[in-house]
């Protein structure tokens, strides 16, 4: 029997691994990891037009996936804030976007939520990558201590995904957004990779 680890490339899919001697494999995707395919997949079968996102180490799972599909426009942002207002001016045209950012982003983005989402009234998903957060509790970073404080405070719906089991909940946040008129959030768990665990 092979041992293996991961390469530092682990944030794309397939994963590769090194195994001992020395030949390299690919892993499969094991039911507790979220697959970005299932998040896609998510994202389409709720017509989704547009990712409005902020590129980082969070979010990098899915890039070629969105880039790869002709129904989904990516529009990238050069400071979150201004993804909510992007996010607005689509959703008023007509279009169905979301949200794609990582959890410091939305914390630092709080006021261009409330006026351009909450104020409007426009029913979008936030898709949050939750960096620092761990089942265990033991965050290794602020970002996730604060993150769902935040969100309660401004009185936003979220939805904890971390594999494909959970998929479910990105529907049921769409559902929910669609309901109240307003923002709902998506917290990312697991950074995609399973290793958190």
């Amino acid at each position: 029997m092979a041992v293996c680890w991961p390469t530092a490339n682990f944030r794309f899919f397939p994963l590769v691994t090194k195994c001992v001697p020395g030949e390299v494999t690919e892993m499969t995707q094991q039911s507790a990891e979220l697959s970005p395919q299932t998040v896609l997949d998510e994202l389409k079968k709720n017509g989704v037009t547009h990712v409005v996102w902020l590129p980082d180490s969070e979010t990098n799972w899915l890039y070629l996936l969105m880039q790869a599909e002709p129904t989904i426009d990516l529009i990238t942002v050069s400071r979150e804030g201004q993804a909510f207002s992007t996010a607005a001016g689509l959703a008023v045209g007509g279009a169905k976007p979301v949200i794609l950012i990582q959890n410091t982003g939305l914390q630092e983005s709080g006021d261009s939520m409330r006026g351009w989402t909450m104020g409007m009234h426009i029913p979008v998903v936030l898709m949050v990558g939750y960096r620092g957060y761990t089942r265990h509790g033991d965050n290794s970073d602020t970002a996730a201590t604060y993150t769902e404080p935040f969100l309660n405070a401004y009185n936003i719906k979220y939805y904890l995904i971390e594999n494909n089991d959970d998929a479910g909940r990105i529907t049921r946040a769409f559902e929910e957004a669609d309901k109240a008129q307003g923002p709902v959030a998506v917290l990312v768990g697991d950074e995609f990779h399973g290793f958190n665990r």
